[in-house]
């Protein structure tokens, strides 16, 4: 009897057992729809995405990020072109020239992530004033031509009376990834870089930050979320929720401190003191970097384009609801 009743035990806890998994899976979470980013760069500048990874925002709308940094303009649009990502996150201009070599399947931006240039001017030596005039004579080490840092950087110092091509010597045949070395070297009165580069040659005593691009250049799309026009009418619904979990974190970044953005980023840039991540989060908080939603306007459309005229990188004049399309971001923040 004994035995008999150990095997109706044990045959109940099995059963007890299964039931309670089966009913786990059917209780557990919605499946969770991937998407496949390519980041042009990994970058402080892209805090918001870093945080709705971390702080779970993708996650709750049931979207699975995939993140590969692509390292660089050509090689993300690229990946994006061959199906080899499904979102790139870029300079919007990149969809202009994409649109010039007449594709039939457009890249359409469709949620913002910065709102302003990303680069500062860095001097070599630190002035007891600064003037822009003292660029004048100078070498500048500059960035790669027809990318938005360069044509930022060169309407700013347009934007003060200085001629890139006449007032100054530009050096650009340096690999952005060297540049802040060939700077460090002794190459150039004058950089322009990204953080956190130049915050921390700032704190080595390498070159100093005098001014900023982002300020000079005013709002425009610099770094969105594009894809294919193809991918976008077959995924609408997983599009929207990922751009949601997105407002959701860039709400997340304006309402909380530097140092607590900077604790959450923080793995992302596993050779970068936490403290400098900090001090360059609260630089682009200070000038408005992050977009405060994923709405990218018309007024920023018309003024990326009209600093790539002023470049003399516009191939034509695109009008903003072809490249462009709200509908999502709308959405996402209603």
């Amino acid at each position: 009897m004994k035995h008999i009743k150990r095997k109706l035990t044990l045959l109940f806890t099995c059963l007890l057992t299964f039931s309670l998994l089966l009913a786990g899976c059917n209780s557990s979470s919605p499946k969770q729809e991937k998407v496949r980013i390519a980041e042009v760069t990994r970058s402080i500048f892209y805090a918001p995405q870093y945080v709705a990874i971390e702080k779970g925002f993708f996650e709750d709308e049931g979207i699975k990020v995939e993140l590969t940094t692509t390292w660089g303009g050509d090689k993300t649009m690229t990946a994006l072109l061959s199906d080899g990502a499904d979102v790139a996150l870029v300079g919007s201009e990149t969809t202009i020239y994409v649109h010039a070599q007449e594709s039939t399947d457009p890249v359409i931006n469709f949620a913002q992530l910065t709102q302003t240039d990303g680069t500062f001017l860095v001097a070599r030596k630190k002035p007891d004033f600064f003037s822009w005039e003292q660029l004048k004579g100078s070498t500048f080490l500059g960035q790669r031509t027809g990318g938005m840092p360069q044509m930022a950087g060169e309407f700013g110092l347009k934007k003060h009376g200085i001629d890139p091509k006449n007032d100054l010597t530009m050096i650009q045949n340096i690999d952005f990834a060297n540049i802040a070395n060939a700077f460090a070297s002794g190459t150039g009165d004058y950089v322009q870089l990204f953080e956190p580069q130049a915050s921390l040659f700032e704190q080595e005593g390498i070159g100093h930050i005098v001014a900023s691009f982002g300020s000079e250049s005013g709002k425009i799309p610099y770094t969105t979320f594009m894809a294919k026009e193809s991918y976008m009418k077959e995924n609408k619904e997983t599009l929207e929720k990922f751009t949601k979990g997105l407002y959701k974190a860039q709400l997340w970044v304006e309402n909380h401190s530097s140092a607590e953005i900077a604790k959450v980023i923080a793995p992302y840039f596993e050779d970068t003191p936490v403290e400098l991540i900090e001090t360059v989060v609260e630089r682009y908080k200070s000038q408005h970097s992050f977009a405060l939603n994923p709405i990218l306007d018309e007024e920023e459309w018309n003024n990326l384009q009209m600093i790539m005229d002023e470049a003399g990188e516009l191939p034509k004049k695109i009008e903003y609801d072809v490249l462009v399309d709200t509908t999502l971001a709308k959405n996402a923040i209603k």
